[in-house]
């Protein structure tokens, strides 16, 4: 009987703390930063062509537009991604926008909203791009575990960048 008792306090305490997370850290933020050996102006062509998205999204399946023009203020797309044999969807809207400069977004879906950011800057002849995120999960349990999850969010999103790296250094097409 005392054995049961000791795990059925450590179970609440393990329940405790994963909740208390979601308290503590109610979003998570990361980011990645790559250098590429490209002009500023093809850079920002690969990373608005949406032909080559799926190239260096991980999972990426398909963008279809729901309201107002590709690339601009106010546009609205569903994004569907795989992920672990599992399809999601995910809004996203255009915030800001800058060619060569800054594009900015917010993706929404059921579990979970992001504010993302890409900046895009020249320098001795090659463009720094950086990524940045913010992630909120919508609901205390989705709080919880997002607070758990940066790690493999900080991954996916290293690995993303590499890929749009890869990308855009391998681009023949002229922007």
């Amino acid at each position: 009987m005392k054995i049961l008792k000791y795990i059925l306090g450590l179970l609440l305490l393990l329940i405790v703390i994963f909740i208390g997370m979601g308290f503590v850290f109610p979003s998570v933020s990361y980011g990645s930063e790559i250098v590429v050996d490209k002009p500023i102006e093809e850079a920002w062509g690969v990373i608005s062509d949406e032909t080559k998205v799926a190239q260096w999204i991980k999972g990426l399946q398909k963008m279809e537009l729901v309201s107002g023009t590709p690339n601009t203020v106010g546009a609205v797309s569903n994004i569907y991604v795989e992920d672990g044999g599992q399809e999601f969807v995910m809004k996203e809207t255009i915030t800001a926008i800058k060619p060569n400069e800054l594009i900015a977004m917010t993706f929404s879906m059921d579990i979970m909203d992001m504010e993302y950011e890409m900046t895009a800057e020249e320098k001795d002849g090659k463009t720094i791009i950086k990524s940045q995120s913010k992630t909120t999960g919508n609901g205390m349990f989705a709080r919880s575990m997002i607070s758990f999850m940066k790690g493999a969010m900080q991954a996916q999103e290293d690995e993303n960048m590499g890929n749009l790296k890869k990308v855009i250094e391998e681009n023949t097409d002229v922007y």
